[in-house]
């Protein structure tokens, strides 16, 4: 898909993925291309891959994390201290695809999401850390994902957006 296109121009391509899940579930419910399983399946073909605020894994993805080495930041280390956004983005290389699962927030401002995950990402932290990774790297393009509307309720809808619209402007201020 749009990864793999983006490798065949960017020969140093990482990924970063904020997320409160590893997804890298070599299948899921018999289905080896789930939202639990596109990491799995983007690592086929990128080996440099970190995420942010994973909270949640299962014994097959923690094995894989830790045969292959993969960079992984939970939840518990990314609220302990802002030591985690240098050590992170020492493991990216130049040029880097964001991809954002909605569920790597807070459920708290963040609640319209298929599978929530208490104890995400705050605003400002990870307002800050873009801030950073767009500075620091070339941001070649990202995916906000997995917004799961509610009827009763549109905060998460317009937390979306503005999360967008703040991307854009770091990387419209920072990238030449």
């Amino acid at each position: 898909g749009l990864v793999k296109a983006y490798k065949d121009k960017y020969d140093d391509l990482s990924i970063i993925q904020l997320d409160a899940h590893a997804d890298l579930r070599d299948s899921y419910q018999g289905n080896k291309f789930s939202h639990a399983c596109v990491m799995r399946r983007i690592r086929e073909f990128i080996s440099q891959t970190a995420g942010v605020g994973i909270r949640n894994i299962s014994k097959e993805e923690y094995k894989l994390i830790q045969h292959d080495e993969i960079p992984i930041i939970s939840a518990t280390e990314m609220h302990e201290s802002s030591a985690w956004m240098t050590k992170v983005l020492d493991k990216l290389s130049k040029n880097v695809y964001l991809t954002i699962d909605c569920d790597f927030f807070d459920p708290s401002i963040m609640p319209a999401v298929g599978t929530p995950e208490p104890g995400g990402g705050l605003w400002y932290p990870t307002l800050e850390f873009l801030r950073k990774l767009a500075i620091s790297k070339n941001i070649i393009g990202f995916d906000v994902v997995e917004l799961s509307p509610l009827p009763v309720n549109n905060v998460s809808e317009f937390t979306a957006a503005r999360l967008i619209y703040k991307l854009i402007g770091y990387i419209s201020r920072f990238q030449k």
